[in-house]
């Protein structure tokens, strides 16, 4: 099996996790193929090319229905990412505020403030990558 960290540097594979995150908090069983291929823009043969890296990583569950296949989430091999993050996030100190001057508190709130940036940063970039003419 590939190096998890291998799988997920590439921006399509992180792409289509994301597409894949978002479909299953909507509640959705499962996502197609072309509904893939349709959101990200990109080609079919490139799509399948990256679902096929992701399942042999375990990262995605694919459903057969007749010719169709619907691709699902399958977080858990992440937990091998997050475990390695996991000493760089630091809450107890905050290393990254050391000598700012910031009490305990406020370096955890500015560590929430920044992840929250982040992740909106990352959602702001996709749905632009999606819009015509991008």
């Amino acid at each position: 099996m590939a190096d998890i960290f291998d799988v997920i540097a590439d921006g399509t594979r992180r792409d289509i996790l994301r597409l894949l995150l978002d479909r299953a908090t909507a509640g959705e069983r499962g996502t197609s193929v072309s509904h893939i291929v349709h959101e990200l823009g990109a080609s079919q043969p490139t799509v399948s090319k990256h679902l096929k890296v992701l399942r042999e990583a375990h990262l995605v569950s694919v459903r057969e229905e007749g010719q169709h296949r619907y691709y699902s989430l399958s977080a858990e091999p992440l937990d091998e990412v997050d475990d390695w993050l996991v000493p760089f996030l630091g809450d107890d100190d905050a290393p990254q505020y050391a000598g700012s001057g910031l009490t305990d508190s406020a370096a955890h709130a500015a560590d929430v403030v920044g992840r929250a940036a982040a992740s909106a940063k990352h959602a702001i970039e996709s749905a632009l990558k999606k819009l015509p003419g991008r």
